[in-house]
């Protein structure tokens, strides 16, 4: 985790060199803990599979081998005994660390979601986009709808997506935010050009942690959201809702890619089962 401190501008939280508000600063954090739950549930479940896979062959391995050979059973039961330490493992250190966190609470109300977009919109502009030279527009077709669900918990999963664009984003890009809503749900997509450099440099002020951003430059696997985004996947769910990370398309002219992120949460969103 970057080093958080308190510094002279303010009296506000310092990231990366630069000051931020305290509500950014708590967002990065609840960014942070998503992404671990997120990791963890991605180790438990990848993990499974192969284990499991070997403590069958080894019920095969030991019909083939000589119930007399000592040592031949004294190493299928070794693997076995391995394989068990290891599901005990993920059950009591991985699993129970994620318990408390697995199942998302909501405080649902219905409130307007203009001002919701109007606010996150300037959290992100007044802190790294405008200390990045990255332009952020808000492009809404929304009256006076309002929707039914948590309000702190959508307006987190809004300030990621606008977030991990604008760190993406190289200084002179625009990040584009465009919102609607049909009769049963709100859309809300997040358009930008991706660049790798940007992402990383060092140099650069950043918000989100750098082994968060480093990961998110690596290839998906299955269509698998960058771990960094958990938080946007989880929220979505939660409410009945989903998440999606566009697949980059590159141009060769500006060593871009053009990539999307789609929120989509039904207007009387309810927890999912």
């Amino acid at each position: 985790m970057t080093t958080s401190s308190t510094g002279a501008a303010g009296d506000k939280p310092v990231l990366s060199g630069f000051a931020v508000s305290e509500r950014t600063a708590y967002l990065r954090a609840e960014t942070a803990l998503f992404m671990r739950d997120h990791v963890l549930s991605l180790v438990s479940h990848d993990l499974r599979g192969p284990l499991n896979a070997i403590h069958s062959w080894a019920y095969v391995l030991e019909r083939k081998l000589d119930s007399n050979d000592p040592n031949s059973q004294r190493a299928v039961t070794g693997i076995r005994n391995g394989v068990d330490q290891q599901v005990k493992l993920l059950e009591t250190v991985v699993d129970a660390t994620r318990a408390e966190t697995k199942s998302l609470a909501l405080t649902h109300a219905s409130f307007p979601l203009h001002p919701l977009l109007d606010e996150t919109v300037d959290e992100v502009r007044s802190g790294l986009a405008r200390t990045r030279g990255v332009e952020v527009t808000l492009d809404s077709q929304l009256a006076t709808e309002q929707l039914n669900g948590d309000r702190e918990r959508l307006a987190a999963a809004l300030w990621l997506m606008l977030t991990f664009a604008v760190e993406t984003s190289a200084e002179g890009a625009t990040v584009a935010l465009s919102t609607k809503a049909d009769t049963s749900a709100w859309h809300a997509s997040v358009a930008y050009d991706t660049n790798s450099a940007a992402l990383e440099d060092p140099a650069l002020p950043h918000v989100l942690e750098a082994f968060a951003r480093k990961q998110a430059r690596q290839p998906r696997e299955a269509k698998r959201i960058a771990w960094v985004l958990a938080l946007c996947k989880r929220v979505a769910e939660a409410h009945g809702g989903s998440f999606e990370q566009g697949e980059a398309k590159g141009s060769e002219a500006t060593g871009n890619n053009a990539a999307t992120l789609a929120l989509r949460i039904p207007l009387s969103a309810t927890a999912a089962k």
